[in-house]
């Protein structure tokens, strides 16, 4: 577990405390030590982005299509739920309500890494999103390329 050439990787177990505060593991703290946006993300977790990285999924987001309606309903579900944030001196994050009850958080926290974010996950969740990808692997073409 850890991070190398910018990339967080692996995953921990954490608590969130009463104030919902969760500490952001030693090995991923220089990702967002220049603060990061947390936000809703998918399969009911939260994506937690540097700084540098929200400003590439801002330009992403500004590039969809006003017109369409998907893509305006992604926009507001994903853009509307953002918050600044930046480690304490404990080298916790705090979350804000609306995003502890999006995600399902209290008491015990996962915290993952991922390409260029991290991801908080209600472990329930967090199984049964491991759990899914391991009964139904994604389709073969999404894999043409991966190599290890």
């Amino acid at each position: 577990m850890g991070k190398e050439d910018g990339l967080p990787y692996g995953e921990y177990p954490y608590s969130i405390d009463e104030k919902g505060r969760v500490v952001i593991p030693p090995s991923f703290r220089q990702f967002v030590e220049d603060g990061m946006i947390l936000t809703r993300g998918m399969e009911g977790c939260l994506y937690v982005f540097p700084l540098a990285g929200w400003r590439r999924v801002e330009e992403q987001l500004e590039g969809l299509p006003l017109t369409d309606r998907d893509s305006r309903a992604f926009v507001r579900f994903f853009y509307s739920g953002a918050s600044k944030s930046t480690l304490d001196n404990q080298s916790r994050v705090s979350v804000p309500q609306t995003l502890r009850a999006f995600a399902g958080l209290e008491g015990e926290v996962i915290v993952a890494g991922a390409p260029n974010r991290l991801e908080l996950w209600n472990p329930a969740r967090w199984e049964a999103a491991i759990q899914t990808v391991q009964d139904d692997p994604p389709r073969p073409e999404l894999l043409a390329n991966f190599t290890a």
